[in-house]
C-alpha cells in the first residue's frame, strides 16, 4: 500500500480516537517552551513535511525557524539541531543526559535493540560492549597488526581495476569498495573472504545491507504512532528480520566451525576478533558476552562499517569525477610522492594533506548518516534557552551543517582546498564537522573507518586515471542521494580505468 493513504487511513483512524479522548477530558501539558517549529497538524503533526529527503526538507525548514526548531512526528516530540554551536551544547554540555537512543521499529528486530552498541542505552552492558570495541579492534595497536589484511584487500581491488583495464569495462565503484571492504572486515573478524568481485554473492550480501540500513531509516508509521508497533504497518521490521536472519546464517556457521576448530586443536589462540570474542565469553561465563551478544556485536560492526566506508569512497570518487581539476591535485599529490612503482600504505596517509582534505571535503557534503543515529533525552534539559522535554527525540542534521552558508564559503561547492589550512578534523571535537558523532556515543569504528577509506581511495587514485562510462560528461553526472539511516549515490558510479604511465 502507498505510504502517503496507509499513512491518512491510519491518521483518521488516530483522529478520531484522538478527538474522542480529548472531548473526554484528557488533557496532556507539556512544556511551554518548546523551540520554535512548524504547527503541527492534529495527531500527525509534521509528518508530511518530511518528504522523501527529509534531512534536505528539514534543512530547508531551519532557515525559517532556526538552528534548533521543534516537530511533532505523529506523538514523538522531535527537536532538530542545525547549526555547530547548538550541536556543541547538545552532544558536549548535555552528553550524559541525551546519550540515549530513539529506536526505530526496523532495530527491534531480533531484539536487536537490546544487544546493540549503537542501540542500547547508556548503561552496564553498552560499557561492557564499548570496552570490548576499545580493547579488542580499535587501538592503534591493534589495527597496526591488521594493516597486512587491509593492504592486501586492497591490492586486490587493484587487480581487479587491472582486469577490466585490459577488458575496457567499467567498474561499478560503489559495488567494488563493497567488496573490499566486506572482505577486508570479514578477515579481520573471521579471517576469511566473504565475497568475490563481480560475484553474485557479493551482489547478494550489498543487497542485504541496503535494505536493513534503508528500512531503519525511512520514515516508519509505526516510529511516530508505538502503539502500532506490533501491528508493523508498512511490514519494515518483516522485511529487516529476514535480512537479520539472513546474515545471522552466516555467521552462526563460521562461528560454529571455529568453536569446532578450537575444540579440536585444544588451542585459544587469538588469530583475529573472532577468536578473541569467544575468549572473552568464556573468560566472563557468558556475564559480558554470550554467543548471541557477539553476533549482534557482529553485525553492528560489520553493517556498519561496511556500508559507511564503501559509500564514502563512492562519493569521493564521484565528487572527484564530477570534479576533474580536483581529480589531478590528487593523483599528483599521491605520484609525486610515490613515483611510478610505489605502493600506497596506511602510513603514508598523513603526507598526503590534499587526500585527507578530499575525504573531508567529501564527509561534509555527504556525512554517512545524516541525523547521525537518534538520541533521546533522558531528562528535560534546556539547549539555547529552550526547553527539550523528556523522552524528545534529537535529531543533529549534520547533512544542514555541512551545507550552512553561515558556516562554510561556497557549501555546496566541492573545495577540499578549504581543508588545507585548516585544523578542523573529523573526531568529534570539531562541531562543524562531526560525520561521526560527538561525545560518548561517536561510532566506535572511526579509527579503523579513517584508515579503511584512504587506503582505498588512494589506491584507486594512484593507479589509474578515470574516465566515466557511456561517454558521460562531468556536469552530467547524477550526484543526488537517496535516503536512509545513511545516504547512498541513487545512481552507482560507473567509471573506465585506464591504466597510468608515466
Amino acid at each position: 500500500m502507498d505510504y502517503l493513504l496507509l499513512l491518512l487511513g491510519i491518521s483518521f483512524v488516530l483522529a478520531c480516537i484522538h478527538f474522542l479522548t480529548k472531548s473526554l477530558g484528557a488533557t496532556k501539558f507539556g512544556p511551554v517552551n518548546l523551540p520554535p517549529g512548524l504547527r503541527p497538524f492534529p495527531v500527525i503533526g509534521n509528518i508530511l513535511q518530511l518528504g522523501k529527503k527529509p534531512h534536505q526538507a528539514l534543512a530547508e525548514l531551519s532557515k525559517t525557524y532556526g538552528p534548533i526548531m521543534s516537530l511533532k512526528l505523529g506523538s514523538i516530540t522531535t527537536i532538530v539541531i542545525s547549526s555547530p554551536q547548538v550541536a556543541k551544547e547538545a552532544l558536549q554540555k548535555h552528553d550524559q543526559a541525551l546519550s540515549s537512543r530513539t529506536i526505530p521499529d526496523g532495530a527491534r528486530s531480533l531484539n536487536h535493540h537490546k544487544h546493540s552498541i549503537a542501540w542500547l542505552p547508556v548503561s552496564a552492558p553498552w560499557r561492557n560492549l564499548r570496552k570490548v570495541c576499545a580493547t579488542q579492534m580499535f587501538t592503534a595497536q591493534r589495527l597496526d597488526a591488521t594493516q597486512a589484511v587491509r593492504q592486501k584487500k586492497v591490492q586486490e581491488l587493484v587487480d581487479y581495476v587491472h582486469e577490466s583495464c585490459r577488458s575496457g569495462s567499467a567498474v561499478d565503484i560503489g559495488q567494488a569498495a563493497f567488496t573490499t571492504v566486506m572482505n577486508s572486515i570479514s578477515n579481520t573478524f573471521f579471517s576469511v573472504d566473504l565475497a568475490r568481485y563481480q560475484s553474485d554473492l557479493s551482489q547478494n550480501f550489498k543487497n542485504l545491507v541496503c535494505v536493513g540500513v534503508e528500512g531503519v531509516g525511512i520514515p516508519n508509521i509505526a516510529d511516530y504512532f508505538p502503539v502500532l508497533r506490533s501491528v508493523d504497518p508498512q511490514g519494515i521490521r518483516r522485511r529487516i528480520t529476514t535480512v537479520t536472519e539472513k546474515i545471522f546464517n552466516i555467521f552462526d556457521g563460521i562461528i560454529y566451525e571455529r568453536i569446532q576448530a578450537r575444540e579440536k586443536m585444544m588451542s585459544k589462540e587469538s588469530k583475529d576478533l573472532l577468536d578473541s570474542l569467544l575468549n572473552l565469553a568464556e573468560e566472563n561465563s557468558s556475564d559480558q558476552l554470550s554467543l548471541t551478544g557477539i553476533k549482534h556485536l557482529l553485525l553492528d560492526l560489520f553493517v556498519a562499517g561496511i556500508d559507511t566506508t564503501s559509500s564514502t569512497v563512492e562519493w569521493a570518487m564521484a565528487e572527484l569525477l564530477h570534479n576533474p581539476g580536483k581529480l589531478t591535485k590528487a593523483q599528483t599529490e599521491l605520484r609525486l610522492l610515490l613515483g611510478k612503482d610505489g605502493l600506497v600504505q596506511e602510513f603514508d596517509i598523513n603526507k598526503l594533506p590534499y587526500l585527507q582534505a578530499v575525504m573531508k571535503e567529501t564527509l561534509r557534503l555527504h556525512p554517512p548518516a545524516p541525523f547521525l543515529v537518534p538520541h533521546k533525552a533522558e531528562t528535560e534539559v534546556e539547549i539555547s534557552s529552550y526547553e527539550v522535554p523528556k523522552t524528545a527525540q534529537i535529531l543533529v542534521n549534520v547533512w544542514a551543517m555541512g551545507r550552512d552558508s553561515s558556516v562554510w564559503q561556497n557549501p555546496t561547492s566541492f573545495m577540499p582546498e578549504r581543508f588545507l589550512e585548516s585544523e578542523i578534523d573529523v573526531k568529534g571535537r570539531d562541531f562543524e564537522l562531526i560525520p561521526f558523532g560527538a561525545g560518548r556515543r561517536i561510532c566506535p569504528g572511526l579509527p579503523l573507518a579513517q584508515r579503511m577509506v584512504h587506503l582505498t581511495l588512494a589506491s584507486l587514485l594512484y593507479s589509474f586515471d578515470w574516465k566515466l562510462a557511456h561517454d558521460l560528461k562531468p556536469e552530467d553526472m547524477d550526484m543526488t542521494e537517496k535516503f536512509g539511516l545513511s545516504l547512498h549515490k541513487s545512481e552507482p558510479l560507473l567509471a573506465i580505468p585506464i591504466i597510468f604511465s608515466i
